[in-house]
């Protein structure tokens, strides 16, 4: 099945690596017609593998595109800027990533795009945004994720950590599909676009109240000492005997007493309330979970209410009972994807389509 909600819209999209064709994907899945343009030599992604840094991109390119169409032209050559041109007259939506100034050094400025096609939703997705001190400036995932606080409360007490899968990206992706879909709401309101200007780093900022609030209340995060990072017992990453982890996050003292009756220690649940850092407690429950391996742990806990939850590969995650019901992974010969996470109407997503390439005069047959 897969959900018709954007029939009938059509979405350029200039964008490369991940953030962006994150967010088209999650566009053709809802049902939109995405033609995914790309330079003479394709996204630079091909040739960048994320796991090594390595030359052998392709299969992460399958697996963030898939679902699209694929041109590749000149847009500084006549014949692909008129052709660009006259894809952008029919499309409801057009996406792109370039650092402020680029779309006007390609002769497409927002006059440009205005003339063009007053209707468009143009959304300029940019690590820092359109304006501001840094907003020239390349960057990366580390980077929007470092300036927002959120890094420095990440990781160890020794010292911060950058997390997995790159979360400003993905901040960006989902940001930049909410304001695009209000924007096409809104269009049929006013009859006209709109140009969203959305920065990485913006989007991850927006994630930071709970962090800023306490600093308004004098009371600043610090890694590995507050309720959520690892400085409270009942809320942890533990190691187990053989190598592996287990996950605890039992924050209602419903969960936690579950819990402590488990594993025997009813005279903990009367300490989950302790000051943190809860280095004593927590020292107890480390030397608790490394006493037995992760069967043992699975016996003992996988059917308690007490929130927990083994730490699982990625071939683990995606032959875990849940994730099957839930239909998520595709894996196919060289990649794998995962389907849109949502339900319509008690159905998911059965299949994404492979990428296609099209070239221009196919492109704009498709559209006109």
């Amino acid at each position: 099945m897969r959900p018709s909600f954007l029939d009938g819209f059509r979405v350029l999209d200039l964008s490369q690596y991940l953030p962006g064709p994150s967010a088209t994907q999650m566009l053709a899945d809802m049902g939109a017609d995405v033609i995914k343009v790309e330079p003479p030599q394709g996204d630079p992604l091909l040739g960048m593998s994320p796991l090594d840094g390595g030359p052998d991109g392709e299969p992460f390119y399958k697996a963030v595109n898939a679902g699209k169409a694929v041109l590749r032209i000149d847009l500084k050559s006549t014949q692909g800027r008129e052709g660009f041109e006259t894809l952008l007259e029919c499309a409801d939506v057009l996406l792109e990533s370039y650092r402020p100034g680029v779309m006007e050094r390609l002769g497409f400025g927002r006059d440009v795009l205005t003339s063009l096609n007053p209707n468009l939703v143009h959304c300029a997705l940019t690590g820092y945004g359109q304006h501001g001190p840094k907003s020239g400036e390349g960057g990366h995932d580390i980077n929007y994720i470092a300036l927002t606080g959120g890094l420095a409360v990440s990781g160890t007490s020794e010292m911060p950590v950058a997390g997995w899968p790159p979360a400003a990206d993905y901040t960006g992706a989902l940001n930049s599909v909410n304001a695009i879909l209000a924007a096409l709401l809104g269009r049929q309101n006013t009859g006209k676009g709109a140009y969203l200007d959305i920065a990485m780093a913006d989007t991850f900022m927006a994630w930071q109240p709970w962090g800023m609030t306490g600093q308004v209340q004098g009371t600043a995060m610090q890694r590995q000492r507050n309720l959520l990072n690892g400085g409270a017992a009942c809320y942890r990453v533990y190691a187990v005997g053989g190598g592996r982890f287990v996950t605890l996050g039992a924050l209602e003292p419903k969960f936690w007493a579950n819990f402590c009756d488990a594993v025997g220690h009813p005279d903990w649940t009367s300490r989950q309330f302790e000051p943190l850092p809860q280095a004593d407690l927590i020292g107890q429950l480390e030397a608790l979970f490394a006493a037995h391996d992760l069967e043992y742990w699975e016996r003992t806990l996988a059917a308690v209410d007490c929130c927990y939850q083994a730490v699982l590969d990625y071939d683990q995650a995606a032959d875990h009972g849940q994730v099957k019901i839930r239909n998520l992974v595709r894996k196919s010969t060289d990649h794998g994807q995962v389907l849109w996470p949502v339900h319509v109407n008690g159905e998911a997503l059965d299949e994404r389509q492979p990428l296609k390439e099209i070239n221009l005069i196919q492109s704009i047959e498709k559209w006109k």
